[in-house]
């Protein structure tokens, strides 16, 4: 389906520009996310009755779901019902038998999955998301008529094979190879942690290429393929029935045809799949908030204590709320992002990884949360509680770590500004470049020192203009943070330089920052949208979001604006560096 949004894309749509990269340089690109992404009713409608039809499938395996976790194995029949259910072929195109949706659309029903069991989800999501993901992004039309039908249909079922036992979040260190042996490729190596692996026929594989193109390429690698063999499921922590395996090739032939993308572009290939594919992650994130949301609240009803129900307690109350605000957040964040794709924007990545790290994050302490209201049946496998907690464990690892999206995020968010200030150093070395090329050189200057300037005095900054009155002082917390992430971007960049790539405490600070204020900006398009459609009274739950979430984005930036400077991290690096060096804990006090 061509185009996804309500409102026809604007005149002036760039795809190249990025809301978060643009912060940094204290550009609020407002257009970006104003209006917010909507479905067309056509579409709505579609996935209103997929997800209804979800909800039916699911509920009456509700009481199995306990038991393929003990056994850490998803019955085959119910695998064969993910296929009958069209579950495989969700974003593959109406052409090649599949249904079609949209990233957003697609996001809605993986979460809808989520609510009920993680390792169906997964068994499904890992599949579109990432395991022929990269088929449909950079397959030639030769492969795609090949292997789309099948893959739509699940006959044959996808896994992505990327990570390594000495290769996870480093994937240009991956040690499995590929010899070009004629027209042909020999592949030898092994992948860790393959989800699908034990039920795939079609892999998308990672190897190292040492040939004059690049260093590493992604390949069509198949189940019939000779050399190709997988051991035995995993026993995991959590989303344990879902299927689990390594993956090993030996002297693997794999034809010329079977080269996904370009010879040596395997790392661009394996990022695209994966700043796609971590909107379904953070779909299935929020569906697992909602029902954790549905469940807790109806267990704060029900427990009585000191004669009346926990949920007229205020630290309930509190518990609550809050799972409410990352739940709405997180949603609005992750459909942001689906929306940007849906759009047709291509420099997402940032985005793509803030939405994944933010609703992982606030899923965690929902699921915690979740679990103290219910007390002592929080803790029983008879309840649902302990088996969410550890299926959605493994989200803030899945995908990139957390702790490497973080630099991620800031890193690629400073680029700009980093270049802008090589540039006016390059002039500043260099006069002869201004007045060689006054044009350039007095521009780069006049865009620096109207930057500086903005963000040290706020004069001539950058202003929202289309967020609802209502919100005025949440609008202003944007502004003002903005200004501040300009100003901290300028002062790591000349502080550091190069060297800012090592300083991880002060960059992961930089990304608490650059989320929340992100997070934030989504919040208020949303809700903007909704008072617009439905007046002020019918949203004001949602202006309690947008307000109490504002409170708490701008509480937490002025903590991490104190500790920029004033922080424990050097007496902190110390005594983990005596920790590592004798490898244990020093102090027993026996």
């Amino acid at each position: 389906m061509a185009d996804q949004n309500e409102k026809d894309t604007p005149p002036s749509f760039d795809p190249t520009k990025s809301f978060v990269r643009s912060l940094c340089v204290g550009q609020i690109e407002e257009d970006i996310l104003f209006p917010y992404p909507r479905m067309k009713e056509e579409e709505a409608a579609m996935v209103r009755t997929l997800t209804d039809s979800l909800d039916s499938w699911l509920a009456k395996k509700e009481n199995e779901f306990r038991k393929w976790d003990v056994a850490g194995e998803l019955p085959a029949e119910i695998v064969q019902e993910i296929r009958d259910m069209g579950l495989f072929g969700l974003i593959i195109p109406e052409e090649f038998g599949g249904i079609g949706l949209s990233t957003t659309a697609y996001s809605r029903c993986l979460q809808q999955m989520s609510g009920w069991d993680g390792s169906t989800t997964i068994t499904a999501g890992a599949h579109s998301s990432i395991g022929m993901k990269g088929l449909l992004l950079f397959g030639t039309p030769e492969q795609k008529a090949k292997y789309l039908p099948k893959l739509a249909t699940g006959e044959i079922i996808a896994a992505f094979c990327l990570t390594e036992a000495g290769s996870g979040s480093d994937a240009a260190s991956i040690k499995t190879k590929a010899v070009k042996d004629g027209n042909d490729w020999i592949l030898n190596g092994e992948k860790l942690w393959i989800t699908n692996g034990g039920i795939a026929d079609f892999f998308t594989v990672f190897a190292a290429t040492d040939v004059a193109e690049g260093k590493m390429t992604a390949f069509i690698v198949t189940k019939d393929m000779l050399g190709v063999s997988s051991s035995p499921h995993e026993d995991k922590m959590g989303i344990r029935a879902s299927s689990t395996t390594t993956i090993r090739f030996d002297n693997t032939r794999v034809p010329a045809h079977c080269v996904l993308g370009e010879v040596g572009k395997g790392f661009k290939v394996a990022m695209s799949i994966l700043n796609n594919g971590r909107t379904g992650l953070g779909g299935g994130s929020v569906g697992a908030m909602k029902k954790l949301i549905k469940i807790s609240t109806k267990q704060s009803n029900l427990r009585k204590q000191f004669g009346r129900s926990i949920s007229e307690f205020g630290l309930i109350k509190q518990k609550i709320g809050q799972m409410v605000i990352d739940c709405y957040a997180s949603e609005s964040v992750v459909n942001m992002v689906s929306g940007l794709i849906d759009r047709g924007y291509k420099d997402y990545g940032v985005e793509a990884a803030i939405s994944k790290v933010f609703a992982t994050e606030s899923l965690w302490r929902t699921v915690d949360e979740g679990l103290q209201i219910a007390g002592g049946n929080g803790f029983m496998r008879e309840f649902p509680y302990e088996r969410m907690m550890r299926d959605c464990r493994i989200n803030r690892i899945f995908e990139g770590t957390n702790e490497i999206l973080h630099l991620f995020i800031a890193l690629t968010a400073m680029n700009d500004a980093s270049s802008l200030l090589k540039d006016v150093g390059k002039m500043l070395g260099n006069p002869k470049a201004v007045f060689g090329d006054p044009i350039k050189g007095f521009g780069i200057f006049r865009d620096y020192s109207k930057r500086w300037v903005s963000a040290q005095t706020g004069y001539g900054a950058d202003k929202m203009t289309k967020v609802h009155p209502v919100l005025s002082a949440e609008q202003r917390i944007v502004e003002a943070h903005t200004r501040y992430l300009a100003q901290l971007t300028d002062k790591l960049l000349r502080r550091h330089g190069k060297n800012i790539v090592e300083k991880q405490f002060a960059t992961k600070r930089m990304a608490l920052v650059i989320i929340d204020l992100y997070v934030l900006s989504c919040v208020l398009s949303r809700v903007t949208q909704s008072i617009e459609m439905n007046g002020q009274d019918a949203a004001s739950g949602e202006i309690e979001i947008a307000k109490t979430f504002g409170f708490q984005v701008d509480e937490r930036i002025r903590l991490v604006a104190q500790r920029m400077d004033s922080n424990e991290d050097e007496p902190l690096k110390g005594i983990a560096d005596q920790a590592i060096e004798k490898e244990k804990f020093s102090w027993d006090n026996i």
